[in-house]
């Protein structure tokens, strides 16, 4: 089972964070990360920086080939980026335990990435890997993704996601009970049946598509 994580890190302890340095309240953004020849490409988006200086610090990095401006709107920028992280880099790292950087944003100061990696055994490797080289690491979030096919709102049609957040917020699942099920099955203007079998339904896809998702690619 695939497993996700999100974690920030000093802009200063990884090799991206020190390419892409930026100073005051910019931010740097990972649009996308596409592999392309065996090397991760980058498009990086600026909002409120000096292009300029960001532009002439990031070619000055050994590691950089090439940043190439693609387009601009009002106070942001979009680049392409070509580089080849070093060996035993972070990114180079996840790429050989098979993982994906799902996004990152960065500032000044800091970067908060999200990565996906195919297992926790996976990602146990790569929690070696920077306690290892003893990089200030902060996990913020662990979670298993949802069943792939299951579509937004995991799976739940639009009136089963409504019914059951009108349930929850209005107390029909505390105790006691701050709404009855003649109550919901009025605010929707259906039957009492017809409301307990849309919130079987729900429960059910939302189990199905989260707990058992996870269970099953164990």
């Amino acid at each position: 089972m695939s497993v996700i994580v999100e974690l920030t890190i000093p802009s200063d302890a990884f090799e991206l964070g020190q390419i892409l340095s930026v100073e005051g309240d910019t931010q740097v953004t990972l649009e996308t990360m596409v592999p392309l020849g065996g090397r991760p490409t980058p498009f990086v988006r600026l909002t409120d920086g000096v292009r300029g200086a960001f532009e002439q610090t990031v070619r000055e990095q050994p590691s950089v080939k090439s940043i190439q401006l693609v387009s601009t709107h009002d106070a942001e920028a979009l680049y392409a980026l070509e580089w080849e992280p070093p060996t035993g880099s972070l990114f180079q790292t996840v790429t050989e335990m098979d993982g994906a950087l799902l996004g990152a944003t960065g500032s000044a100061d800091r970067w908060a990435i999200e990565l996906r990696f195919p297992s926790h055994d996976a990602l146990s490797e790569f929690q070696e890997y920077y306690l290892d080289r003893e990089m200030p690491v902060s996990i913020e979030k662990i979670y298993n993704p949802t069943k792939p096919d299951a579509g937004p709102w995991y799976g739940l049609t639009a009136v089963q996601r409504e019914t059951l957040t009108h349930a929850v917020e209005s107390g029909y699942y505390s105790l006691p009970r701050g709404l009855s099920t003649k109550e919901l099955a009025a605010e929707f203007d259906i039957s009492d049946q017809a409301a307990t079998e849309r919130l079987r339904r729900g429960i059910s896809t939302l189990v199905t598509n989260t707990l058992l998702a996870v269970e099953s690619e164990k």
